[in-house]
């Protein structure tokens, strides 16, 4: 995917701040974030959106979840809590269409 914006920062084709990686996933700081800590988990391989998880992405999607738990450890967030989100779709308010997983945290987090 050319033109996917992650699939170009998992590539290096494009430079972000990378705080986590392994075979199958990337972590960054959101560039604009809702919350003083606010991350992305980003798989590697291009799904578009949750509603695009096949059954063979079960333990892919579980993994960005045990991720997100190890990366809110990390940041100082795990003791006081945080939010994790998946946007699905333009109305869910999803961006860019790569499936991603947000974890926002540091401070008292609405709905």
């Amino acid at each position: 995917m050319d033109d996917c914006v992650f699939c170009n920062i998992v590539n290096r084709t494009i430079d972000a701040q990378i705080l986590f990686e392994n075979e199958r996933l990337v972590v960054i700081k959101d560039i604009l974030p809702k919350a003083p800590v606010h991350l992305l988990i980003i798989p590697r391989k291009h799904i578009l959106s949750i509603s695009h998880v096949e059954a063979e992405d079960e333990k892919l999607v579980g993994e960005m979840i045990f991720v997100a738990k190890e990366m809110g450890v990390k940041f100082g967030v795990g003791e006081t809590g945080y939010k994790l989100v998946f946007n699905v779709g333009r109305d869910g308010g999803q961006v860019i269409p790569h499936l991603h997983l947000h974890l926002m945290g540091g401070k008292m987090m609405g709905e």
